[in-house]
């Protein structure tokens, strides 16, 4: 976090000196306010564009092995450009390395553990096991150390749902 005020303010620098350079050029007949503009918008600009690039970045740091099912776009008062181009902010993935697949009454069982990562002030990762029956597309999450089934929030998942194709790809 540290390193992203310190860029932050290195991007409000640079184009605080754009700026001086741009009244300099002018020959001074631009006002004196356009460097601290500048310098405002070079530090708007850096944020920005490392808030929209957040989910790639977390997307380059995924083992191969990992696949996102889901994200989800958000727009907010407090960042008013966002109403224009949605920002992601969070995530949900299956990593296949970790999948458990069981055959049992001619039901094809996977376990698999979905990991959700939230873009906050610090990043958030959570993990919920769950159990996927692919025969009927019923998704059951497990509790606990001893993965006990909550049979209580079972759902029924869509044939062309990203979660089941994913949690019951043949790999």
């Amino acid at each position: 976090m540290i390193w992203h005020l310190i860029a932050a303010l290195f991007a409000g620098l640079g184009a605080a000196g754009i700026g001086l350079l741009l009244r300099t050029l002018s020959g001074k007949r631009l006002p004196r306010w356009i460097i601290p503009v500048c310098a405002g918008l070079g530090m708007l600009g850096y944020q920005i564009q490392t808030e929209y690039a957040w989910f790639e970045h977390k997307q380059q740091q995924l083992p191969p092995s990992a696949e996102v099912v889901s994200s989800r776009e958000e727009a907010m008062v407090w960042r008013p450009w966002t109403f224009l181009v949605p920002m992601t902010t969070s995530f949900h993935v299956i990593d296949h390395d970790n999948r458990v697949v069981r055959e049992t009454d001619d039901q094809r069982l996977v376990e698999f553990i979905l990991y959700r990562f939230d873009k906050e002030y610090v990043d958030q990762v959570s993990h919920q096991a769950h159990l996927m029956n692919c025969s009927s597309r019923e998704l059951v999450p497990l509790a606990g150390d001893n993965r006990e089934p909550r049979t209580e929030q079972m759902r029924r998942l869509d044939e062309d749902d990203a979660l089941f194709k994913a949690a019951c790809a043949d790999q």
